[in-house]
């Protein structure tokens, strides 16, 4: 995603005057802001950053509706809107088949060995963003039965 296209997504949100829509595009283009500011690329915010930064949000924002009380309906409701915006703007990760195929493709040889712990330390640094992390485990898993 880039970050101008999340620049311009909040400006429609503020002129259709749909709060939450905009509240949450704000806060990703605020923590993406934050993110390159700390990466030392204040002008420069990559496609990468911005990726990584939904992706945080949309873990934060799964954890509050899990953790959210079941009477408290329109809090869970709002949560649940968030999150759903947030999911627009999230890369598309990984089938659990596109991983096996990436990992028997790149790392046949280390896969033989069926160590899991060299596979996985392998495979996540090449995936990290691109697939969830449940899911490369269970493939691993599955790999070095």
């Amino acid at each position: 995603m880039e970050f101008q296209t999340l620049q311009k997504d909040m400006i429609a949100a503020m002129k259709a005057k749909d709060k939450t829509r905009k509240d949450a595009i704000s806060a990703l283009v605020s923590a993406a802001k934050k993110t390159a500011i700390d990466e030392g690329v204040r002008d420069n915010i990559t496609e990468e950053i911005v990726n990584r930064v939904i992706l945080k949000e949309l873990k934060t924002v799964k954890e509050q509706i899990d953790s959210c009380p079941p009477e408290r309906t329109e809090l869970r409701a709002e949560y649940q809107a968030r999150y759903d915006i947030l999911q627009e703007y999230a890369p598309k990760m990984m089938s659990e088949e596109e991983v096996k195929a990436f990992i028997l493709e790149k790392f046949a040889d280390l896969a033989a060995t069926k160590n899991k712990g060299q596979i996985m330390k392998q495979v996540m640094g090449e995936l990290k963003g691109k697939a969830d992390g449940r899911v490369i485990n269970q493939v691993v898993t599955d790999l070095c039965k």
